[in-house]
């Protein structure tokens, strides 16, 4: 009951999205899809680069530590998710929520790096192309990978920490389909404002230095693409940055979306915000495979072959 008087409960209820409890079946349909798409994707993306020898690169280390994340991210929301929709199974183990939450919000920082790591790789690539295997080495790339995953998991940390330290004693009940960082820590009845603070400046420390670096490598990128002397090799060059571009329109966009709608759009219904913040981590997981596999040649080539080898 939501009036019962305890002290950090040993489990937490999920509501799913409240207000459209009828629809929670229809509502997963399209979830679900999203989901299958984002896994097979995925897993075909880690597949074609270590079977093929020639995407054995820089560009296509990134890819895969994205897909990976991607995996991890959808993983931590989809399944818990659907089994609220199907099963009506909306009880979450006190550690349990805190560590899903713990996984989305570590992941979806690392996501946000690597494309980072992959801007660099196109301003390389591109900007200083005759030394492109010189400077991005392997163990180049292993770094920033390791610094990628420093940066999530220590950044992220201290919100677990700090939403274990409080006190429950209103409810348990948490009105949306996954352990959102706020979601829950609302529900204690102690002062938050240094979860509510720290999280917020996460957000903005973590997404605003990486659309800052972004922004700064696209800006020498383009000025060194339109120096080019033919509008051929021009539309080349440009041709080659479409896919990570796509990517952190997909990523971003919704995540802003999600963010704008949580802060300031109070006069909108709840199942709105909720539905916004589970399209906001489902959809770039869904388009990170697509994107690639139609816009690089080579992972195309390779899908192709691989299934006109399995016809024959």
């Amino acid at each position: 009951s939501n009036t019962t008087d305890f002290t950090n409960p040993s489990t937490f209820i999920l509501l799913g999205i409240p207000g459209l409890e009828a629809a929670h079946v229809w509502i997963s349909i399209p979830f679900c899809t999203m989901y299958i798409i984002a896994i097979l994707g995925n897993f075909t993306i880690l597949f074609i680069v270590k079977m093929e020898p020639s995407l054995h690169g820089p560009m296509y280390y990134f890819l895969c530590m994205l897909a990976i994340s991607d995996l991890v991210l959808s993983t931590s929301i989809l399944p818990k998710t659907l089994s609220i929709f199907w099963f009506n199974s909306r009880e979450i183990d006190f550690s349990a929520c805190l560590t899903q939450m713990y996984f989305i919000h570590c992941f979806s920082t690392m996501a946000s790096g690597i494309l980072v790591a992959m801007a660099f790789d196109r301003y390389v690539a591109i900007c200083d192309p005759l030394r492109y295997s010189t400077i991005l080495t392997n163990p180049l790339v292993a770094k920033i990978g390791l610094a990628v995953v420093l940066r999530g998991s220590i950044l992220v940390l201290p919100t677990s920490f700090l939403a274990r330290r409080w006190t429950y004693c209103r409810t348990n009940i948490i009105p949306h389909a996954y352990c959102e960082h706020m979601a829950v820590v609302k529900l204690a009845c102690t002062d938050i404002h240094i979860s509510s603070y720290y999280g917020l400046s996460v957000v903005f420390f973590v997404t605003g230095l990486d659309v800052f670096f972004i922004t700064v490598s696209y800006i020498q990128i383009l000025r060194a693409i339109f120096s080019l002397p033919t509008k051929d090799t021009q539309l080349k060059s440009l041709g080659t940055c479409s896919s990570h571009l796509c990517a952190i329109l997909a990523f971003y966009i919704p995540a802003l979306f999600s963010f704008l709608t949580q802060r300031f759009g109070h006069n909108m219904a709840l199942h709105f915000h909720v539905l916004m913040a589970n399209v906001s981590f489902l959809v770039p997981p869904m388009l990170n495979p697509i994107i690639y596999g139609v816009r690089t040649r080579q992972i195309r080539d390779r899908l192709f072959r691989f299934f006109s080898h399995k016809g024959t």
